[in-house]
């Protein structure tokens, strides 16, 4: 069985645990109290008024008089994250993070020594709670795209269970909004053709729905409505690939919020491939526009790179500029591939430039640990 963990409100909530003062208000993290920038992360009492990640900062403000904006303190939550990941591998090694707040696990061959896959849930959310403060949400379930939408069937503090036998009982009464990919245009969309229910996705003529959305996402979403999913948990250290990515709670107009957010994705991308000493040669940009196109553009390095520089410049100044931003945007994602770790990559003709990067990056996670978050920080994502 596969686990999905997802922590509730994870950047909001360290905010309101580390300062008492915060807990029971609308918080957000990200932007400025002035409107600059955008949201980051939003508390549950701020989702109260309709406020949540990637919307404009003057946008939440105007939502909630009394909101309260913190400024982001990534240092901090990528140290919490790395605890939390290590209370992962107490019970498998068998993980494969996708952010910061949430990770996938294989814990099939722990149960011999742990109990079942839901005990194993049940201990890995109360030694969150306990050793961290923090609370998380917990899907159980036979893949993973059960498991994901499982996590946040109940939340905060979720734990829901799909056994096998139960997959359509759990799954057909559900919008297909929950579908990953189904955006608030795809819905409409779908609606359009009778489908509202993942039931009615999973009995749509296959033939009819390629016709109205294509053939990739009609495949897709069909099998997913059947609960068909059969992507392995793969750590880091073995991964082909690795990604991150993002579907938006309203489609995205704004370029100035859809770089803030590539380049948030950028940075975890090449925290991932640091942790675990390695180095792409591919990096790749996908769109999903609200009409359900979804573009994907990749660029061959002219050598290997862990570099978070030399991946923004790659996705800024090439991938970019390849996909004409036409319409509003329901998704995106950064992903890097042709990985090879230290020993095996081949050196490049300008490999000094790449190790000058990874000197840099490397210097300034010390000096963010070290001083906070104020001490440096890039340019394009300065909000003050």
């Amino acid at each position: 069985m596969i686990l999905h963990i997802d922590m509730d409100a994870f950047y909001a909530s360290i905010e309101q645990r580390d300062n008492a003062s915060l807990r029971d208000k609308a918080v957000v993290v990200g932007g400025s109290a002035s409107g600059r920038g955008v949201v980051a992360a939003a508390s549950y009492e701020a989702r109260r008024f309709g406020i949540y990640s990637a919307m404009p900062m003057k946008t939440a403000l105007a939502r909630c008089a009394n909101l309260v904006v913190v400024p982001t303190r990534m240092e901090i939550y990528a140290g919490v994250s790395k605890q939390i990941r290590e209370i992962f591998h107490r019970f498998t090694p068998l993980v494969e993070p996708l952010a910061l707040d949430e990770a996938f696990l294989d814990v099939t061959g722990s149960e011999a020594l742990f109990g079942s896959s839901a005990e194993i849930g049940r201990r890995i959310q109360r030694t969150i709670a306990h050793e961290l403060g923090l609370d998380a949400s917990v899907g159980v379930a036979p893949n993973k795209f059960l498991a994901k939408v499982a996590s946040a069937h109940v939340k905060p503090r979720g734990f829901t269970i799909v056994e096998p036998a139960n997959v359509h009982t759990f799954l057909d009464p559900l919008s297909v909004a929950k579908i990953w990919g189904v955006g608030k245009r795809a819905e409409a969309r779908l609606g359009q053709l009778g489908i509202h229910r993942v039931e009615d996705l999973r009995h749509a003529d296959l033939d009819k729905l390629k016709q109205a959305i294509g053939d990739a996402s009609a495949t897709h979403l069909y099998a997913l409505a059947w609960g068909r999913d059969d992507r392995a948990v793969i750590p880091d250290r073995e991964a082909k690939s690795i990604s991150h990515e993002t579907t938006f709670h309203t489609d995205v107009t704004d370029e100035e919020v859809l770089r803030a957010i590539l380049l948030r994705l950028t940075e975890q991308v090449g925290r991932r491939l640091r942790r675990h000493d390695r180095y792409c040669s591919t990096v790749t940009l996908k769109l999903r526009f609200s009409d359900f196109q979804t573009f994907a553009r990749s660029a061959t390095l002219d050598s290997a790179t862990q570099s978070t520089q030399v991946l923004w410049e790659t996705t800024r100044d090439t991938l970019l500029r390849r996909i004409p931003i036409t319409q509003p945007v329901r998704l995106v994602g950064i992903g890097v591939s042709s990985l090879a770790n230290s020993r095996t990559r081949q050196l490049g003709l300008f490999d000094d430039t790449s190790t000058r990067d990874a000197q840099v990056d490397q210097t300034t996670d010390s000096i963010l640990q070290r001083f906070g978050k104020n001490a440096i920080r890039r340019g394009t994502t300065h909000q003050s």
